[in-house]
């Protein structure tokens, strides 16, 4: 049966991948886009392929746009949209930790929590949110954003029990690194910032990231979960980064200082 499905952060990887492809499942997907110029791109997109898909302007920090995107009756949330900067935590500013938990925390909370009342108002649906593998290990060098996906973790598992009485299900994907571009800009914008003051530490040495994989492997993963009514609460991909997780995991446990 088809759903109607939001999706946030859809101008780009993720998310533009999941938005196209449930469309051309029949879904009735409302595409949001943090800027106007993705969501005239998309529409192009969208009616060169032949697909229907309602594109909207949502930037997730706007409470305009917010209370705009409620006005929807939906059955899913894809809470997708993020951003990622790299730095050792002891150099970043703080401006910028504030802007990526702005961004992957509390925006992303009050999406949930507008669309979860009315979830929860008509006793059911569903809130899948965008986490990654760095919700789970240790990262140095990505500390903001792998604290604000630990952030998300949180808040998730605790809807997840909250929700479950209401008939609203939570659930959460977790990205390894996919070449969607978004790891590449993320260690990137660090050079931003890092010479407008004196730093102790050294630069992160820059590294070409060649190991990363096919997204379209998260994007088929993150469509089973949005379609499907059973499904694992937690969904890694690819299989090595749910190996890596579980081993860093057990070894946190055994780390001695």
């Amino acid at each position: 049966m088809a759903k109607r499905i939001l999706i946030t952060g859809a101008g780009s990887g993720f998310g533009r991948g999941v938005a196209l492809g449930l469309a051309q499942k029949g879904h009735h997907v409302i595409a949001a886009c943090e800027i106007w110029p993705q969501v005239t791109e998309l529409r192009q997109v969208a009616k060169d392929a032949g697909v229907d898909l309602r594109v909207i302007k949502l930037d997730v920090r706007n409470e305009i746009d917010r209370n705009h995107a409620f006005e929807n009756e939906i059955d899913v949330l894809f809470n997708n949209a993020g951003i990622m900067e790299s730095g050792p935590a002891l150099e970043l500013p703080m401006q910028i930790v504030r802007d990526v938990f702005e961004t992957n925390v509390f925006a992303a909370l009050a999406m949930a929590q507008g669309f979860g009342k009315q979830m929860v108002r008509r006793g059911s649906g569903k809130i899948v949110w965008t986490s990654s593998v760095a919700g789970l290990v240790k990262v140095p060098w990505d500390s903001a954003y792998a604290a604000s996906k630990h952030a998300v973790e949180a808040f998730c598992s605790a809807l997840r029990e909250e929700l479950a009485p209401y008939g609203v299900k939570v659930a959460t994907v977790n990205p390894g690194a996919f070449r969607t571009g978004f790891n590449d800009t993320g260690m990137e914008a660090q050079d931003q910032w890092w010479g407008q003051g004196e730093r102790v530490m050294e630069h992160w040495p820059v590294r070409e990231l060649n190991r990363q994989h096919d997204p379209q492997e998260m994007i088929d993963a993150m469509i089973d979960v949005i379609e499907a009514d059973e499904h694992p609460y937690r969904t890694i991909r690819p299989a090595v980064a749910e190996d890596m997780a579980r081993r860093e995991q057990q070894e946190e446990w055994e780390r001695k200082v």
